[in-house]
């Protein structure tokens, strides 16, 4: 049973899963089986919320996606993303790169479409009012960006807010071992704006939970004790950890096998104590 109730998106009314998936990973033709089954395990277990991008395998990690709906027509709420690489910031590119990921994916519209990063030379303007275009043409449902930061987040949720579009979700790295969103203004800014916060990494790419990543130190020696006091794993009291620090944050952890995913959504059955918490809390202090 769930202990964490679904998480919003921004002010527009959706509720996602609290816990996510990254789908870095999954590439039509590399490891197509795996991933149908992992497929099966999340929505078995109520983790819905999918996150993909058009340059994961160059379109591979979409496409597999489209096979993963159109064999198991269960619902799910995906998200990719717009890369404004040089020389691509126009809104025209980001309409065709829409058209791409939509085609690629089997769908009539994405239900959250985010600009994957702030490129230095990109007119932010700009792509905001062609995500408002598409928002208005039915091909997105909810605006998010990634990799942005607190001034960036305002300026864009200005200006899909003169169009009455809410900024749905900021996408960025955060874990116990980066918490730099927290010192850097965006998780404020999140609560301010009622954004969510999708944590990326939120095991820090096996370095939480890999014991041969580096040297053991306090932090993975409280979240081992955790653990095993708890008889579950240490990559579900990290990915616990997150989902009590705030309601605004979505973790999503990769799984590319089902026991992996399994034992993410594990992490939604049970809760740290305030005492467990605060402990692992003091174990990873933030980085300035």
């Amino acid at each position: 049973m769930a202990v964490f109730e679904p998480r919003s998106l921004g002010k527009g009314g959706a509720k996602v899963s609290p816990l996510g998936v990254g789908t870095n990973r999954w590439r039509q033709g590399t490891n197509d089986g795996a991933v149908k089954e992992t497929w099966g395990a999340l929505l078995d277990g109520g983790v819905s919320f999918i996150d993909t991008a058009e340059v994961y395998g160059f379109g591979k990690s979409e496409r597999l996606i489209g096979d993963c709906i159109r064999a198991d027509p269960r619902p799910v709420t995906v998200a990719s993303k717009f890369a404004p690489f040089i020389a691509r910031t126009s809104a025209a590119q980001l309409h065709r790169a829409l058209d791409a990921s939509l085609s690629r994916l089997g769908l009539a519209a994405l239900d959250l479409y985010y600009i994957h990063f702030p490129f230095p030379f990109a007119d932010l303007d700009a792509l905001a009012d062609a995500m408002v275009e598409a928002v208005k043409a039915g091909k997105v449902r909810h605006v998010g960006v990634s990799n942005f930061s607190a001034g960036q987040m305002r300026r864009m949720a200005d200006r899909l807010g003169r169009a009455g579009i809410p900024l749905a979700a900021n996408e960025v790295n955060y874990s116990l071992a980066n918490r730099k969103a927290e010192t850097n203004g965006v998780l404020d800014a999140c609560r301010e704006l009622d954004v969510a916060l999708v944590a990326y990494f939120p095991l820090a790419s096996g370095r939480l939970t890999d014991a041969t990543q580096g040297e053991p130190g306090p932090l993975r020696a409280e979240l081992g004790k955790v653990a095993k006091d708890r008889g579950v794993s240490v990559s579900q009291v990290a990915l616990n950890w997150l989902l009590r620090r705030d309601d605004h944050i979505i973790p999503i952890p990769g799984a590319s096998k089902a026991r992996h995913a399994e034992d993410n959504i594990a992490a939604l059955s049970w809760s740290l104590t305030d005492e467990e918490f605060a402990a692992i809390d003091v174990a990873a202090k933030p980085a300035g």
